[in-house]
């Protein structure tokens, strides 16, 4: 890698923009209704997030993957040791904190979070599981605002925490067989004994009426916190509006999950990029 590479940020913004495009298209079409000098920097927030959520899936234990998180800290805090800037995920986000004059507070804490995704540990509680949306998804919809809004208060704060719930809850079921298959478990304690299952059962791939059940409850939170986004909408200055809209393909991700014969740890709940296009592309002219 050249000198004069690591300090183009064209390059880090291009590999940014890739890795959103391959790994979250949800986002990488939803930025395409974002004025063309803001989507670099939405492509730097998405790139991020995806660098730390896949910190699991790159290391052998969790110490090594805790140590990955360290320098993501350290990288926001300006003590990483070496050239941070010759990670391009790294540069671009720091170029974008910088421009956009962005928090970095709200990004630590999403690596925070991201040490739950380590361990093999099931979610505590409905209430943390609501925290842990809150500070990764709601979190990136949050900063998108403000990074469309260009230093101006683009509102939706508390609209921003629902809708990030809701998609981030969405995710978690619809990558359940994945999860499970390497002994991660994010359905709360709470609804798993309320319906007689353990993460053992998760993880054996022994699903049954119980996680149905589950995945239920969870369906049914996850249309509570779209209804008290909906109720919150029209806080949002429409400039942000793009930062919502991957929230566009919840129902369509939930319905297919309530088909009959859908199964929580075998079933593939994706769309057709030509349906994802046209959600997101009804959902933006709604706001205009």
């Amino acid at each position: 890698m050249s000198q004069p590479e690591t300090r183009d940020p064209a390059w880090a913004y291009a590999h940014c923009e890739a890795l959103v495009r391959e790994g979250d298209p949800d986002r990488w079409y939803a930025s395409l209704y974002a004025p063309a000098e803001k989507r670099p920097h939405l492509h730097a927030l998405a790139a991020f997030s995806l660098e730390v959520a896949r910190v699991r899936e790159a290391v052998s234990s969790p110490m090594p993957g805790e140590l990955r998180l360290q320098w993501w800290r350290d990288a926001l805090q300006g003590e990483a040791r070496g050239d941070v800037r010759a990670h391009p995920v790294a540069a671009a986000l720091d170029d974008t904190l910088v421009k956009a004059r962005l928090p970095r507070q709200p990004l630590v804490d999403l690596i925070d979070a991201r040490v739950f995704d380590l361990y093999d540990d099931p979610m505590p509680s409905t209430t943390d599981l609501e925290g842990y949306c809150g500070e990764t998804a709601s979190c990136l919809i949050r900063l998108g605002s403000l990074i469309l809004a260009d230093g101006s208060e683009p509102g939706g704060a508390a609209a921003a925490g629902h809708a990030g719930v809701a998609y981030a809850v969405t995710g978690l079921l619809r990558a359940l067989p994945w999860h499970a298959r390497s002994g991660q478990v994010y359905l709360p304690a709470d609804v798993l004994n309320a319906h007689g299952v353990t993460r053992e059962d998760i993880v054996a791939g022994r699903g049954g009426p119980g996680l149905l059940g589950a995945c239920a409850d969870m369906r049914a939170l996850v249309r509570r916190h779209l209804a008290a986004y909906a109720a919150e909408r029209a806080t949002i200055a429409s400039v942000a509006a793009p930062a919502f809209l991957p929230v566009a393909m919840v129902e369509g991700y939930l319905a297919r999950m309530e088909r009959p014969g859908y199964d929580p740890l075998a079933s593939v709940v994706e769309v057709p990029n030509w349906r994802r296009i046209w959600r997101l592309w009804r959902a933006a002219r709604s706001v205009k």
